[in-house]
This record gives C-alpha cells, structure tokens and sequence, in this order.
C-alpha cells in the first residue's frame, strides 16, 4: 500500500516537473509589467488557450501532490 502510494507521488512530481517546463517564460521587464501587463491578465478568453490550461493543470497537480504528500506522511508514520 505504502509502495503503491510513493509510486504516484513520484509520477506526480514527475508530471508537475513537465508541466512547469511546458510553460512559456514570463520575462518581459518592468515597463511592460505597467504598460501593457492589464491587457493579458483581464483577457476573456484566456482560461481556453494553452497558457490557461496548464496554468489550471498546474494547481490540480499541486493540490494533488500536498495531498499525497500528507497521505505518505500519515501512512508512513503509522
């Protein structure tokens, strides 16, 4: 049981390892960050690009890995 737990938080990390390289650097300086940065934040259709998506697969796998992280902690301990 204990085996089989560590083995999806392992492939947990690993998917939120490629989801985070996945991503497209923010790098655009200060001056943009107060010229332009209120366009793309207030987009009406930015929860369906890409972006949005692995912005949105990145928060489950991180709800998901603090919860097996709690779960090994309490499964180890026990």
């Amino acid at each position: 049981m204990k085996i089989a737990f560590m083995i999806i938080h392992v492939l947990i990390c690993l998917a939120i390892i490629a989801v985070v390289l996945l991503q497209p650097a923010k790098v655009q300086g200060l001056s943009s960050a107060i010229a332009g940065g209120a366009e793309t934040f207030f987009g009406k259709n930015k929860a369906r690009t890409y972006e949005g998506k692995l912005s949105k697969l990145t928060t489950i796998l991180m709800v998901l890995f603090v919860l097996s992280s709690m779960l090994l902690v309490y499964l180890l301990n026990k």
